[in-house]
C-alpha cells in the first residue's frame, strides 16, 4: 500500500489498484494544490508497474469530489500563477487518462467541477443509484470555467449539446440524467458500487462514443454557426462584460473543437485570466458568504419535528409546503377549509415538481394537513404566524396561541415590516417571539431574515437560525428595525424608480437601466412581482419611520385592485406570467443608474451604522440572496468599496442638489471611508 496525506493506493489479490481519496479534516473532498501534488507523486508507481485496472473512489460518505479548493483561488496574484496551478491539475489528469490499464471512477453523491473532471479522465464511470448523485460543471457560477480538462473531455465524451448545457448553465445532472446523457456508463446500488466498479474495469467493454449529430456539430465548418447560436442564448441571460466565463467556454470550443494539446493549453490560459477578473473575485466572495451564512445554523438547541403555520395565503401556505418538503410534519390553519385548500393544491404541485418519485410525493403530502381548529399548536416545536400585516390582528392571534404552546416551542412571525417589540408587547413571554421573514416565492428564494430584539435570549435566536438551516435556507440574523435589512435597502430602489417614472422616464427604460447594471429584473417589474399592495404598505411604514417622501402613484392602482402580476395588471399588464412592456424610448438618462442604485447603498451604510446587522459581509450576502443584487459586484458594500466611498458621497451630494433630501449621504459613510 502507498499512502499520502489525502490519497491511499493499494492493490488487491487480483492486482486491481484502488485509489481512495479522503482529505483530512474536511467533510467533503476538494482538490487543493497540495492534493494535486500528492496525486502527482503517486503516478510513477502506476505508470512503471501498471495494475490490471485502477478504480478511483472516495472514502467520504458525503460524496466523490466537490471540486477544486476555492480557497486556493484567493491566494492567486497573477494570471501566470493561476495558469501554473491549473496546468498541474491538467497534467496529472492527463497521466491518469494515459494509463495503459482500464480506469474507473466509482461515484457516490456529488462529482462536481474538478471532481467530474477527474471522473472524465477515467475510461469508465459508474455511479450509485441512491438518489443522491449529482454530476456537473458549475464553475461558471464562480465566474470561471472548467480548468482540469473539462472543456475538452466533456465535449469528447458527451457531445457538444450536453457539455455546453453543463458548462453554460452550471446545472448538475441526477443519476438517471447522467446515464442518459452518457456521463456515466452504469448505475448500481450503493452497496454494490465497489464490486461492480471492479467488474466493469475487468470486463473492458467498448467505450461509449458520442452520436453522429454531435460529431457533425463539432466539425469546423459547423462550429461557427453553433457558437453564434450559443452566444445568443447566453446573451439573453448574462452580458459579456458582466459574466465573461460562458463566452470564453464557447470561444474555446469554437477555436479548438475539443481537440489536441492546444485545447488544454488554451483552457488553462483562459481560466488563468478569468480567475483574476473582478467578476470571479466577487463571485468567489459570494461563495464564501454563502458558506458563512450556512454555518450560522450551528447546532439546534432542540430537534424540530413538527411545525404549525397560521395563515394559508401565498406566504403561509408556501412556507408550510416547504417545511413538509423538507421532511417536517406540518399543520396549516386558517379561518376555514376553503382558505386552506388552495395552499394544499399549490403544495401538491411543488411536491410533484421537486420530488418526482410518486412515493416521495405521497410521503410529503401526508406530512402536510389542514388544521382549521389549530389542534396542532400544542404539539408544534415551531409555530409560524403568516397572517396579514396588522398589529392588532397579530396580537389577538398570539393571545390564543401562546397559552396552548408547549414550553420551549418557538413562536415566529413572517412579518415583512412590523417591529417585534410592538408585536410582542402583550405576550406573557415576549422573548420567545422571533421573526422568520421568508421571501416570495418561498421555494426559490434562499434567504430568511431571522429577526431578534435586545431581549431575545441567545438560545432562542440559535433555535431560529438552526430551524432556518433545517429548511435548507440561508439565515440572516438582524435586529428588529423598520424594514429589517432587505426591505430597508430595497424600498429606496423601488421608490426611486417610481419617482423617475413621475419625472417622465419610461417604465421599460427604467427597468433596462437596472438590468444593465446587473439586477435580475428592473424595479418596475419587481414591484409588480412583489405586489403593489405590499410595496405600498412597506413603503408607507418606512417613509413614516425615516421621515421620507413616498411616491404615491401606485395608491390608485392598489385601490383599483390592480396589484401587479398576481392580478394580471399593475404598473404593467401581465400575460402568461410575463409583463407586457411598452417600447423603450432610448432617450438618454445620465443620472438614472445612480438614482436607482445609490439609495440602496446609502441605506446599506445606514444599516451598518445603526447595527441592524452584525457586519458588512453578512449585509452583502443578505442583499444578494434576498434581492438578487448583481452578484458579480459582490454586494452593495463591496461595490461601494470598489467604486470608492468618497466618490459615492460626492455623487450623492450632487444628486441631493438636483433631486432633493432623499439622496442626503448617511453619516455612516465616514465609518466606511475610514
Amino acid at each position: 500500500m502507498t499512502a499520502s496525506v489525502s490519497w491511499k493506493l493499494e492493490r488487491d489479490g487480483d492486482d486491481v489498484a484502488w485509489l481512495s481519496f479522503d482529505k483530512p479534516g474536511a467533510s467533503a473532498n476538494v482538490l487543493s494544490k497540495e492534493v494535486i501534488l500528492e496525486l502527482t507523486g503517486l503516478m510513477p508507481e502506476l505508470e512503471t508497474r501498471p495494475p490490471r485496472a485502477l478504480v478511483v473512489l472516495s472514502a467520504k460518505p458525503s460524496g466523490f469530489v466537490a471540486g477544486a479548493d476555492i480557497r486556493d483561488f484567493t491566494t492567486l496574484k497573477t494570471p501566470d500563477e493561476a495558469y501554473t496551478l491549473i496546468r498541474a491539475g491538467q497534467k496529472v489528469f492527463d497521466r491518469i487518462e494515459a494509463l495503459p490499464c482500464p480506469t474507473v471512477a466509482a461515484i457516490h453523491g456529488f462529482a462536481l467541477g474538478g471532481g467530474l473532471e477527474l471522473a472524465l479522465a477515467c475510461r469508465y464511470r459508474i455511479a450509485a443509484n441512491d438518489g443522491k448523485v449529482s454530476l456537473g460543471l458549475p464553475e461558471v457560477q464562480l465566474g470561471i470555467h472548467p480548468g482540469f480538462g473539462g472543456t475538452v473531455r466533456s465535449v469528447r465524451l458527451a457531445g457538444v449539446r450536453v457539455a455546453m448545457d453543463m458548462m453554460l448553465t452550471g446545472r448538475p445532472y441526477r443519476a438517471e440524467q447522467a446515464l442518459a446523457k452518457g456521463l456515466v456508463d452504469r448505475l448500481v446500488p450503493l452497496a454494490d458500487l465497489k464490486t461492480q466498479a471492479k467488474a466493469l474495469a475487468l470486463a473492458r467493454p467498448p467505450v461509449r462514443h458520442r452520436g453522429l449529430l454531435d460529431s457533425v456539430l463539432n466539425l469546423g465548418i459547423v462550429r461557427g454557426f453553433v457558437a453564434r447560436a450559443l452566444e445568443k442564448q447566453v446573451a439573453a441571460r448574462a452580458r459579456r462584460d458582466h459574466y465573461p466565463a460562458p463566452y470564453a467556454v464557447i470561444e474555446l470550443w469554437r477555436r479548438y473543437g475539443a481537440r489536441g494539446p492546444a485545447a488544454f493549453e488554451a483552457e488553462a490560459r483562459s481560466i488563468g485570466n478569468l480567475m483574476l477578473t473582478p467578476t470571479a473575485r466577487s463571485l468567489v466572495r459570494v461563495f464564501f458568504l454563502q458558506d458563512r451564512m450556512k454555518a450560522l445554523g450551528g447546532k439546534a438547541p432542540q430537534e424540530v419535528k413538527q411545525v404549525h403555520v397560521v395563515g394559508a395565503g401565498v406566504m403561509g401556505g408556501d412556507i408550510a409546503a416547504w417545511c413538509a418538503l423538507r421532511g417536517l410534519r406540518v399543520t396549516l390553519q386558517d379561518r376555514g377549509p376553503e382558505f386552506v385548500q388552495p395552499a394544499l393544491a399549490r403544495a401538491q404541485d411543488l411536491f410533484s415538481k421537486r420530488l418526482r418519485d410518486p412515493e416521495l410525493v405521497r410521503s410529503a403530502t401526508a406530512r402536510l394537513r389542514a388544521d382549521v381548529p389549530g389542534d396542532g399548536v400544542p404539539e408544534a416545536d415551531v409555530v409560524i404566524e403568516a397572517i396579514f400585516e396588522n398589529v392588532d390582528a397579530k396580537r389577538a392571534l398570539y393571545a390564543t396561541l401562546e397559552p396552548r404552546m408547549k414550553p420551549g416551542a418557538l413562536l415566529a412571525t413572517n412579518t415583512s415590516s412590523l417591529m417585534l417589540e410592538t408585536l410582542g408587547e402583550k405576550l406573557a413571554n415576549p422573548a420567545r417571539l422571533v421573526g422568520l421573514h421568508f421571501f416570495n416565492p418561498v421555494a426559490k428564494m434562499q434567504l430568511v431574515e431571522v429577526i431578534r430584539t435586545a431581549a431575545t435570549p441567545a438560545e432562542v435566536l440559535q433555535a431560529a437560525l438552526a430551524f432556518t438551516r433545517k429548511l435548507d435556507r440561508l439565515p440572516l440574523p438582524c435586529r428588529s428595525a423598520p424594514g429589517f435589512v432587505v426591505n430597508r435597502i430595497l424600498m429606496p430602489y423601488l421608490n426611486e424608480a417610481l419617482f423617475a417614472a413621475r419625472d417622465g422616464i419610461g417604465l421599460a427604460d427604467i427597468d433596462e437601466v437596472a438590468v444593465n447594471f446587473g439586477m435580475p429584473m428592473g424595479p418596475i417589474e419587481l414591484a409588480d412581482t412583489v405586489g403593489l399592495d405590499v410595496c405600498l404598505h412597506v413603503g408607507r411604514i418606512l417613509a413614516q419611520a425615516f421621515g421620507r417622501e413616498a411616491p404615491d402613484q401606485i395608491a390608485a392602482l392598489v385601490q383599483a385592485k390592480q396589484l401587479g402580476r398576481k392580478t394580471g395588471r399593475g404598473l404593467y399588464e401581465w400575460r402568461d406570467g410575463k409583463p407586457v412592456k411598452p417600447p423603450r424610448t432610448d432617450s438618454p438618462h445620465a443620472d438614472l443608474e445612480d438614482r436607482l442604485i445609490l439609495p440602496m447603498l446609502n441605506d446599506a451604510v445606514a444599516c451598518l451604522r445603526e447595527k441592524v446587522i452584525e457586519d458588512a459581509d453578512l449585509l452583502d450576502g443578505g442583499v444578494i440572496f434576498g434581492t438578487g443584487f448583481a452578484p458579480f459586484r459582490g454586494g452593495p458594500i463591496n461595490y461601494a468599496r470598489q467604486r470608492g466611498p468618497s466618490a459615492i458621497v460626492d455623487r450623492l451630494k450632487s444628486l441631493e442638489t438636483r433631486y432633493g433630501a432623499r439622496f442626503r449621504p448617511d453619516a455612516g459613510w465616514q465609518d466606511l471611508t475610514a
